[in-house]
């Protein structure tokens, strides 16, 4: 009876003795797990970075608007452009009917180009805020101060702005107090944010804050407002809020009982449920693709060992006629197949984390290095190795130990 530590070892001594073929053998499995590696670990890091960039409401904030914040059916976005805007006199409805809405702004956006000196900035996204957005929003103030509502009442010219504009205008100097335009309008800087980084190739950093008031005095009451609600506490609160609002907002558009509503209603978990359909949809089809390399090189390691039972049909003969089980050559040889798998599994591993991480320290892209997606690709590699390999192991076992040796030795 041998014991797995002497299959090892026979292994291993295999594999050394023929090392170019054992290297190709792998090779197919490395470059097919790597790959399994590479996109499980870009899509966790994905999911986070939605998590993080793209769904950047606070946990008790919403976002009532005229059309959906994220859809993938293009139709929903067409008939919601039918719908009626959200205005001025529906931010202050909202504000004073919703009990259970701790604080409610609003907020229109368009785009522009903004100069400073001889510099410019083309699309640069221009957003009204009311005085409260600071308590609602999740932008963290760099420097300077948000304006105040008697600014905003007045209308007053004054910016708080992003920090690509802060690179691009003033890269040695403070902004606060300088002043910047978009056609025959100047605005005074009076504070900046922290840099968000882009999200999906988009500068999240090239925009200017300005009043409601003020936009609405630029821009007119063309555009639809986004009510942005901070609910006054935990979830019942957060699900009351959003409950009242809705209620308020199908009462004033006239929305008949029974018929959709004509407005969109967006949270952080909403978004992210979002991504997370359509990122499952693009796991499951790379995942299709790169297992698909990774069957090749089982297929591959198949041939192999069968090339190598055939090769090795006198060494099989000795063991048989030595005293060596069939079960015995059977682990002999599912051994020696499993361990080329692991190796193979083990350097795709390896790679896969390695160009993850090389992702995550050259670039803003989290993405996510998990021990069980390492668990996973060892698991994948080692059925790999035991499916692929019982064909051959099975053939060498029921080898008959007498032809076996007749046919070597002729």
């Amino acid at each position: 009876m041998v014991n797995l530590r002497d299959d090892l070892w026979i292994a291993v001594d295999a594999l050394s003795a023929h090392k170019l073929r054992a290297a190709l053998t792998v090779l197919g499995l490395t470059m097919g797990v790597a790959t399994l590696m590479t996109v499980m670990t870009l899509v966790q890091g994905a999911n986070l970075y939605v998590e993080q960039k793209i769904a950047n409401l606070g946990t008790n904030v919403f976002r009532v608007a005229k059309t959906p914040f994220a859809v993938v059916d293009f139709t929903v976005v067409v008939k919601a452009l039918k719908n009626k805007n959200i205005d001025i006199t529906d931010y202050r409805a909202v504000a004073e009917l919703c009990k259970a809405c701790q604080e409610v702004g609003a907020s229109p956006s368009g785009t522009l180009s903004v100069q400073y000196k001889n510099k410019q900035t083309d699309d640069t996204a221009i957003i009204g805020y009311t005085p409260n957005m600071v308590d609602i929003d999740t932008r963290t103030l760099d420097s300077g101060r948000y304006f105040t509502p008697a600014e905003d009442q007045h209308s007053a010219y004054v910016c708080v702005i992003g920090s690509s504009l802060v690179d691009q205008f003033f890269p040695h100097e403070n902004p606060i107090g300088h002043t910047i335009r978009t056609g025959s309008l100047e605005f005074t800087v009076i504070g900046t944010f922290q840099k968000l980084g882009s999200v999906l190739g988009q500068d999240q950093d090239n925009f200017v804050i300005i009043p409601l008031n003020t936009y609405l005095k630029v821009r007119g009451s063309r555009s639809s407002l986004t009510l942005e609600i901070k609910a006054a506490g935990g979830d019942r609160d957060f699900e009351a809020a959003q409950d009242q609002a809705r209620v308020i907002m199908r009462a004033r558009r006239h929305d008949l009982a029974g018929k959709d509503d004509t407005f969109f209603i967006g949270t952080s978990q909403s978004y992210i449920a979002l991504w997370q359909s359509i990122s499952g949809s693009f796991f499951a089809v790379f995942v299709m693709v790169s297992s698909i390399s990774a069957v090749v090189g089982g297929i591959v390691i198949m041939n192999v060992m069968l090339v190598s039972v055939t090769q090795r049909t006198r060494e099989i003969g000795v063991r048989r006629a030595v005293g060596a089980t069939k079960n015995d050559i059977l682990r002999q040889f599912l051994t020696e197949s499993l361990l080329q798998c692991l190796i193979g599994g083990a350097i795709g591993i390896g790679i896969g984390f390695g160009c993850a991480l090389a992702l995550r320290q050259l670039t803003s892209f989290p993405a996510s290095v998990k021990t069980w997606v390492a668990i996973l690709g060892l698991v994948i590699s080692s059925t790999i190795g035991l499916f692929f390999g019982i064909y051959p192991a099975r053939k060498a076992a029921n080898l008959d130990p007498v032809n076996a040796l007749r046919t070597e030795a002729g």
